[in-house]
């Protein structure tokens, strides 16, 4: 096999085109996994009858199964309760309406929850319960506590697992081209189809996300250093 460096070239500038779309499911999956694994976690936290139960299960369903086993759930299964659900209510929506793209938000959002949980979980547990107690005998709410005191602790101790989360939603993005979502290895796919050089695409394809992974460690490194500044007492 001979190495085509003018075609690794070719196929990079043409992959740059799909970042965004990658992007946007790293972002979107990240975003709407923390608010739900943050909601699972106080539930399981605080130990909610019931409830508490059942996100302990969700969350052992989740991590215990494969990411491309959810999406496929997600695209097979969605569109049948979408239809069934649609028809029953007289409506004239079918789930063909709905773009790929959404099956993958969805089902990669369900996955990072259960992730997002434990890591949020892990961050609530490392805050001194004391300061909590501090919280309630100045007169604050649960919320007002939460809200002022323990959540900035708790995500200034899960950054680092938060940056891991978001790098392994990035790398996990790639499982969207199952369900034809055009992202950076589909698009690296088609591009190399067209003369069959398919290492130099696939190699493009990992030297762009090689880039996007450092970017999220020097961004991860930068917002870490200025809250162990603020932590300190300096000035950040």
């Amino acid at each position: 096999m001979k190495l085509d460096p003018a075609f690794i070239w070719t196929a990079f500038v043409q992959l740059l085109s799909v970042i965004p779309t990658t992007l946007l499911i790293t972002a979107v999956s990240v975003l709407g996994g923390f608010l739900i694994g943050t909601g699972i976690a106080l539930l399981r936290l605080y130990r909610v009858p019931v409830l508490s139960q059942i996100a302990a299960g969700y969350v052992t369903f989740i991590r215990g199964t494969p990411m491309i086993t959810h999406l496929l759930l997600i695209y097979f299964g969605l569109p049948a309760i979408v239809d069934a659900v649609s028809e029953s209510l007289g409506s004239s929506f079918r789930s063909v309406s709905i773009p790929y793209l959404a099956f993958a938000l969805i089902a990669f959002t369900i996955t990072a929850s259960a992730y997002m949980s434990e890591v949020v979980r892990s961050g609530l547990l490392a805050v001194n319960r004391g300061q909590l107690e501090a919280a309630y005998s100045i007169g604050m709410t649960t919320p007002q506590a939460l809200r002022r005191i323990v959540f900035p602790q708790a995500l200034a101790a899960s950054l680092p697992n938060l940056s891991n989360s978001l790098i392994g939603m990035l790398h996990g993005s790639t499982l969207a081209f199952t369900v034809s979502v055009v992202e950076i290895m589909a698009k690296a796919q088609i591009v190399a189809s067209t003369n069959w050089k398919f290492f130099e695409a696939y190699l493009a394809a990992a030297l762009i996300f090689w880039g996007l992974t450092v970017l999220i460690e020097q961004l991860a490194s930068r917002i870490e250093r200025r809250i162990n500044v603020y932590n300190r007492g300096g000035v950040a």
